[in-house]
């Protein structure tokens, strides 16, 4: 007795909820204190890491910082200037002398300011280049890393780190980096001329120096985890308002409106208290950064007024050194946000590496030996090798029958594994002998979702694949064209490994069409034209778009929109219905030609009448190539010449249609719904 099931309207409205709040999840379950976990992290050794995109601009850079650098030294004159003009002209009472230091302050402030300037328009455009190149990077690397790294990075994570980390990276690189230089080199020759005017007041001024650069550094490594905390909060943020945007239909269609806000609130206040504290660390170290030296400078005038009065100091020298310390005011003052600054940089640049430091598998492999001598399955058996009294799935020597009948078990038993060894290897076709295949981050207790598959698909034949929700039928399609790196085993196309096989020239010999159509915010032409392959795209012209659009009998609707073949389809396609998304994603399968192909359930969201006239033109494409079908329904299985039979990772049989049909119980249960039993002569006819 089969158990009760929730009605699918409170399915989707369930999962609707899920979706967001597992996004709202993943930042409560990253805790602070596991950021903290390596040791080694330095914020130098993070930020040296974007020499590489730096260098290019290099010369540009380190003018403007020296310009910089100029620009601050030459604001330090102005105590000079009035040391003078207060010990002189003031003194003197000369009025002259007064207006000509006048001048000089003026004169040094218009500088300063040309020098600041012209800092500013030395590092626009280099560091705009420099963000473009990162971002370019990053998109790149993102396009060559394999399917499994995009089945574990939330799509939010990763649009935080090309949008706002980068924008962050830049600002650091116009002036966190280059003030913390400049302001650096200005508090040293400040405090040098401070000693100079008067050593003793000097050395009282500089007393703060050490505590402050003990607060700085806890500072830096409390600020440091909280700043790549929000990072992390807002990557999550970005994933809930994608999912959202893209889930609109069903959160609208089910009411969940309400809830969807109410997870957006929580991660957003969750973010909120991220920001907080960081305010918090910045307001206390700002608090200590302006209070240290502030009371330093007190002592330093009070004492100072003192030896003026007494006549050890000229009120000259008292002006002109007060004025120096309060030159000197922005640079401390700034080192405080300066440093938070940099630290934000520097978790921006670990999440940048992050991605640019996932490993990227080679084009091609070496090549594997043939399945009947290597150990493909966790056990370590070959894949012809069976224990005693288990059952011989035996699809590959099935496939060898030109009838088509299946061999008994005695029959099956009676193939050796050097009778495979016998076929020629460059034989036409695509095998698959011994597939293995598991997901890198699967338990090894866990067995493998396809364990010692062996399969042959015959040059020009059809082959559909069969199985239950979960038996691994998509995971196989995604094998031949490497979606997936192998676990074990081999997949050959006319006797070469997929393995050996440039990308290039694999996605140019296998064509895919997914159960869930992807279509781009571009025209239909280059949504189509995109399964040319990368090299083809742009040598397809009208009459193979068009060609395609009537195989996939999708050439009445795309000539009824109002720029045809050049209508942009929007974001996902939105704008066409689930048959017409799916019809395009055939029609780019088709359109390069492709010798393989391979079509996970291509016609599920068609209705029955569509799925005819697209099933008789597809015959025709069928016809041409090698081809291997997802089936779920029989109108799709009558496409093939032969049907493949997967069970729990494994093929248990291969024949035609109306064989397995009347063979097999499995097959007569996936199909029909009928119970796992013989069926009676009435039931074969009308399956006939």
């Amino acid at each position: 007795m089969n158990a009760p099931t929730e009605p699918p309207a409170v399915t989707a409205a369930v999962e609707a909820d899920e979706v967001t709040e597992a996004a709202v999840d993943r930042a409560a379950d990253q805790p602070a204190d596991q950021r903290e976990s390596d040791p080694s992290r330095s914020a130098v050794r993070s930020l040296l890491r974007l020499w590489p995109f730096v260098k290019p601009v290099r010369a540009r850079l380190f003018t403007a910082a020296f310009i910089a650098i100029i620009a601050s030294c030459t604001g330090l004159l102005v105590p000079v200037v009035l040391k003078w003009i207060v010990d002189g002209p003031v003194a003197d009472r000369d009025t002259a002398g007064v207006w000509l230091g006048g001048g000089l302050l003026l004169a040094v402030g218009v500088a300063e300011a040309l020098l600041f300037g012209l800092r500013r328009w030395l590092v626009a455009r280099p560091l705009a280049g420099v963000e473009a190149s990162m971002r370019a990077r990053l998109y790149e690397r993102l396009q060559r890393l394999p399917v499994s790294f995009h089945d574990r990075w939330a799509s939010g994570q990763l649009l935080s780190r090309g949008t706002t980390d980068l924008q962050l990276l830049r600002l650091f690189l116009a002036f966190p980096m280059t003030f913390l230089l400049v302001n650096g080199v200005t508090i040293l020759v400040g405090c040098g001329i401070l000693l100079a005017l008067d050593w003793g007041l000097g050395l009282l001024l500089l007393l703060p120096v050490v505590p402050l650069i003990v607060l700085c550094s806890l500072f830096e490594g409390k600020y440091a985890v909280q700043a790549r905390l929000a990072q992390d909060q807002v990557g999550d943020l970005t994933t809930v308002v994608e999912e959202s945007v893209l889930g609109v239909r069903i959160i609208k269609g089910f009411g969940r409106h309400r809830s969807q806000a109410r997870a957006f609130r929580d991660l957003a206040n969750r973010l909120r208290g991220t920001e907080l504290r960081k305010a918090r660390l910045l307001a206390g170290i700002w608090a200590l950064i302006m209070t240290l030296p502030e009371l330093a400078l007190g002592a330093a005038l009070l004492l100072g007024t003192v030896q003026v009065a007494d006549g050890e100091l000229s009120a000259g020298t008292l002006v002109a050194f007060l004025s120096t310390a309060l030159a000197l005011r922005w640079p401390i003052d700034s080192i405080g946000f300066l440093l938070a600054m940099s630290n934000e940089a520097a978790t921006a640049t670990d999440r940048f590496y992050e991605v640019l430091d996932a490993p990227v598998p080679p084009d091609t492999l070496p090549a594997k030996p043939g399945a009947a001598g290597r150990a493909d399955g966790p056990s370590g058996r070959t894949a012809t090798q069976r224990p005693a009294g288990e059952k011989q799935p035996g699809p590959e020597r099935t496939a060898q029958k030109p009838s088509g009948q299946q061999r008994s078990e005695p029959e099956q038993a009676e193939q050796k594994p050097s009778e495979r060894e016998l076929e020629p290897e460059g034989g036409d076709g695509l095998r698959l002998e011994g597939v293995v295949f598991r997901f890198a981050d699967a338990p090894e207790s866990a067995p493998p979702v396809l364990d010692g598959v062996d399969l042959r698909i015959r040059p020009g034949e059809t082959m559909a694949l069969v199985g239950a929700t979960g038996s691994g039928k998509t995971t196989l399609t995604a094998l031949i064209p490497r979606l997936h790196e192998l676990s074990g085993g081999r997949i050959l196309l006319d006797g070469t490994d997929v393995a050996t096989l440039p990308g290039a020239e694999l996605r140019r010999r296998v064509a895919v069409a997914f159960e869930e159509p992807t279509l781009f915010s571009a025209s239909v032409r280059e949504n189509v034209a995109m399964g040319a392959g990368a090299e083809a795209d742009e040598l397809v012209g009208d009459e193979d778009v068009w060609r395609a659009l009537r195989v996939a009998q999708a050439d009445g609707f795309v000539s009824a929109l109002p720029q045809g073949i050049e209508t942009q389809v929007g974001e996902q396609g939105q704008s066409l219905s689930g048959g017409q998304r799916q019809r395009l994603a055939l029609a780019r399968a088709v359109v390069g030609r492709p010798q393989f192909l391979v079509l996970d359930d291509p016609l599920s969201a068609l209705d029955v009448h569509t799925e005819a006239l697209v099933e008789a033109a597809l015959r025709e494409v069928l016809a041409t190539t090698t081809a291997l079908v997802v089936a779920h329904r029989p109108s799709t299985v009558l496409l093939a010449d032969r049907v493949a039979l997967l069970s729990g990772g494994r093929l248990t049989a291969v024949g035609t249609h109306h064989e397995l049909l009347r063979d097999n119980a499995e097959y007569r249960h996936l199909m029909s719904g009928a119970p796992e039993q013989a069926p009676s002569e009435p039931e074969l006819w009308g399956a006939r």
